[in-house]
């Protein structure tokens, strides 16, 4: 008769596991401490630090929306009509985009109805205003930047039209969108005494920081896109309230910076979890560069 003997498994030998999984595939850490495939698995499992962190989510999620209580009005006032360049047709389509601008979409149909009754064509107007602004301004080449997009009424509406939203969901979820969230408190809180160097944080001594919270570190790669989403969408719902104040404090900015480098760190539990960031990297632009590739390294890896 066989007797099978359970190997015992030490704290060290425990702690040693969890440290290595966040670096390496669970077979790798197998090899590396020299533990059954199996107790790997069980003792990453039991761990709970590689689920998702709801306490970390809980905190870096935006407030529920509310039922809003503003009202607005029923017939939206115009703006009002201005000669700004002394050419009717040039001034008239300016006043068609500060209408457009409302971000209302009664008005905003309105004013794309009355834009096809403009016999001149947008792209030539367009011109015209660029001459006007080159002339107004002598010598400032950047000028006549304004310009550009004039003509494409279509996409200032779409904007606008998201912006407004935007901004009614803002006013749906905060009393004041531009006031300090919890999630920024807390990173004010956690780089307090940090000096700034040159123009930002020192990225070893930020990290250092937030990881003495692990209680709100992410777990996972999900966990970190979770976080990311939290920081874009809050910095959009400000932009549509004003547009000058939508960055945050620079704690919060350095805390994005910090989870977005995770991306390179916390191994992805499976193929769908790499796909995400995968596609997260894609649509966001961050694909390229030193950091994309530490990334992808740690995705394909």
């Amino acid at each position: 008769m066989t007797t099978t003997t359970k190997q015992r498994v030490s704290e060290e030998q425990r702690r040693r596991v969890l440290e290595l999984r966040r670096r390496l595939s669970l077979r790798e850490v197998a090899t590396a401490t020299g533990l059954p495939l199996g107790t790997v698995k069980t003792l990453v499992s039991r761990s709970g630090a590689f689920r998702d962190n709801e306490q970390h989510r809980a905190l870096f999620s935006l407030p529920p929306i509310r039922e809003s209580a503003e009202t607005l009005p029923a017939v939206p006032e115009l703006p009002p009509q201005e000669a700004v360049t002394g050419d009717k047709e040039v001034d008239a389509v300016l006043w068609l985009r500060s209408i457009i601008n409302t971000g209302q979409a009664a008005l905003i149909e309105r004013a794309m109805e009355a834009a096809k009754k403009i016999k001149t064509p947008l792209a030539v107007l367009e011109k015209r205003y660029r001459d006007h602004l080159a002339a107004a301004h002598p010598g400032n080449l950047f000028a006549a930047l304004s310009s550009f997009g004039f003509a494409d009424l279509e996409g200032l509406a779409a904007g606008a039209v998201e912006r407004e939203r935007r901004r009614v969901e803002a006013v749906a979820r905060f009393d004041n969108v531009l006031a300090d969230t919890e999630a920024e408190a807390f990173c004010i809180e956690a780089l307090a005494g940090l000096e700034i160097s040159l123009i930002d944080y020192d990225k070893k001594a930020v990290a250092v920081r937030f990881r003495a919270h692990p209680e709100l570190l992410p777990h996972t790669l999900a966990d970190c896109l979770h976080e990311l989403g939290y920081w874009r969408q809050l910095y959009w719902l400000r932009n549509a309230v004003d547009r000058d104040c939508s960055e945050g404090p620079q704690e919060a900015t350095a805390r994005d910076w910090f989870v977005f480098g995770l991306l390179a760190e916390i191994r992805p539990r499976n193929r769908d979890e790499a796909k995400a960031v995968l596609r997260y990297l894609i649509e966001h632009q961050q694909i390229d560069g030193a950091d994309g590739d530490a990334i992808l390294e740690n995705l394909i890896g």
